[in-house]
């Protein structure tokens, strides 16, 4: 995980260049705030070229997702890498704890002004709905169709790439701050995982303090999963979840076979299982795997009642 952090500010009538500055009126911004022309486009066209639409205001169709160290915009379907936080207009907050000094606190005093644009918020019935979505414990995924203003960061070369950062957690991504809500899907998508983070192993009740995430670079994505289970009725793995997870995990360990795995539930929520394997009781490494039928995930399959269940992580611990 990549540690550098920078900061591009973000002006609530803070610090610019270190100096105390007022919020700018709406005359005197360089661009035109409320614009009822915003530029369409899609979150993957803003990873390609995120210079082209720097400052400018957008309307966007997407996944944002919300929790700890998380308020992002994203498009599973991109095959560029690329982040962008997600951040609210007007003198509302996403309430998303993040490094650093950011608390949870849900408004600030004053209307939010970035790289001197002051950016307001339609706070209509569309925005409460959304922001009722997002604010789900402990933390949510919601899909909408966004207008607001976008802000690309600053390009820079990294260990592992080039990456465009200035702003979110430890300064490591663009953003996006929205200015209105113009529609939002309801979760309303029966047996589905509406989580945005995955669970991770307790490493109290495992009584060690060390775990692993065991990852397998070249597999196949899950919407090309879904989309060939769609092809070819592969009845597992939209009806059984534990088969599902055996599988993925004998596939991470390559010296285990599947019938050698024995897997017990510990945990269930919609659209989500927690197995565990201890090959040797209570003591020694053990293994846990999480599968899940991803809300995103319905998006992309034929029949949206029809999701897949994927392996979301797996872990070695106490190894």
């Amino acid at each position: 995980m990549l540690k550098l952090a920078l900061f591009l500010t973000i002006c609530i009538t803070s610090m610019c260049s270190g100096q105390k500055t007022d919020a700018l009126s709406i005359d005197d911004l360089p661009l035109i705030v409320g614009d009822n022309n915003p530029v369409r486009v899609l979150v993957c066209e803003i990873a390609k070229d995120p210079a082209a639409f720097n400052q400018k205001l957008i309307e966007v169709t997407g996944f944002v997702s919300r929790g700890f160290e998380d308020s992002s915009l994203f498009d599973p379907a991109c095959s560029t890498r690329f982040g962008i936080w997600v951040e609210i207009g007007g003198t509302t907050r996403t309430g998303t704890m993040y490094c650093c000094g950011e608390t949870t606190e849900r408004t600030r005093a004053k209307e939010l002004v970035v790289e001197q644009i002051s950016i307001p918020l339609v706070d209509d019935k569309q925005f409460q709905q959304f922001d009722k979505l997002l604010q789900k414990v402990p933390d949510s995924i919601a899909h909408a169709t966004l207008i607001g203003r976008f802000f690309s960061g600053k390009k820079e070369k990294l260990p592992g790439g080039e990456f465009w950062i200035g702003y979110g957690h430890m300064g490591m991504s663009s953003l996006f701050v929205i200015q209105q809500v113009k529609s939002v899907d309801t979760h309303d998508r029966e047996g589905l995982d509406y989580g945005a983070s995955v669970d991770q192993p307790d490493t109290d009740t495992e009584n060690c303090g060390s775990y692993t995430i065991l990852r397998d670079e070249n597999a196949e994505s899950d919407i090309d999963a879904q989309r060939k289970a769609d092809e070819v009725k592969l009845s597992r793995v939209f009806d059984n979840p534990k088969q599902v997870a055996t599988e993925g995990l004998a596939k991470l360990l390559k010296n285990r076979t599947e019938s050698a795995i024995k897997l017990t539930e510990t945990r269930k929520s919609s659209g989500r299982i927690v197995y565990h394997w201890r090959p040797h009781g209570k003591n020694g490494i053990r293994y846990m795997a999480v599968v899940s039928r991803p809300y995103w995930l319905s998006f992309y399959s034929k029949d949206p009642s029809k999701t897949i269940w994927t392996l979301a992580a797996a872990y070695s611990i106490c190894n």
